[in-house]
């Protein structure tokens, strides 16, 4: 693979680390040489890194295997996921799932993905539907100043929420930001 075959999502070896491909652009300067501005991720730790490659160079891509998985439980050490296909248990460790652990609820739909056979993350919903069983009551007169106030949903994450939500409610969160959506009808 080599600049003239990046695309955005494409994954890519460097230093031995996986990166994904966020943003990039074709650069031709009027003197000198045409070089490729990028932005990737580290798939592992989520960090970003701005590098730039002269025109042509070649690299490693990095082939991802993505595979729905049905997250069971954790047992305090190992976060444990099962294919639907062959009721394989697969354990995987909290560092491989990153943040979005505070969001795992039995029976949940997790992507995972793998690299020449080895789980290198885990891929919670983008959008998840929890319960709230703990925040502040509000006070009359609270909904209509548009404040927020923290909640903890079923999971332990604790997210901000509007003033009108209360113990019960579902809510929807976007677990890229960790913010509050919607209420959900139940």
């Amino acid at each position: 693979m080599d600049t003239s075959d990046f695309k955005n999502g494409i994954s890519l070896i460097l230093d031995n680390e996986i990166y994904t491909i966020v943003d990039f652009q074709h650069v031709k300067p009027g003197k000198g040489g045409a070089f490729v501005r990028s932005t990737l991720k580290n798939v592992k730790t989520g960090r970003s890194l701005d590098k730039t490659w002269r025109a042509g160079e070649r690299m490693e891509q990095a082939i991802l295997d993505r595979r729905p998985l049905q997250y069971l439980y954790n047992d305090g050490a190992d976060y444990y996921v099962m294919d639907k296909d062959n009721y394989e248990q697969i354990p995987i460790r909290k560092e491989q799932i990153g943040d979005g652990v505070k969001y795992l609820k039995e029976n949940m739909d997790v992507t995972v993905m793998t690299h020449k056979d080895d789980i290198i993350g885990v891929e919670v919903p983008t959008f998840v539907e929890l319960q709230v069983v703990e925040t502040a009551g509000s006070e009359k007169g609270d909904t209509a100043s548009g404040g927020s106030k923290p909640a903890t949903v079923e999971t332990g994450a604790v997210v901000n929420v509007p003033f009108f939500v209360k113990v019960g409610d579902v809510i929807k969160i976007d677990t890229r930001t960790d913010g509050y959506l919607e209420r959900v009808k139940v």
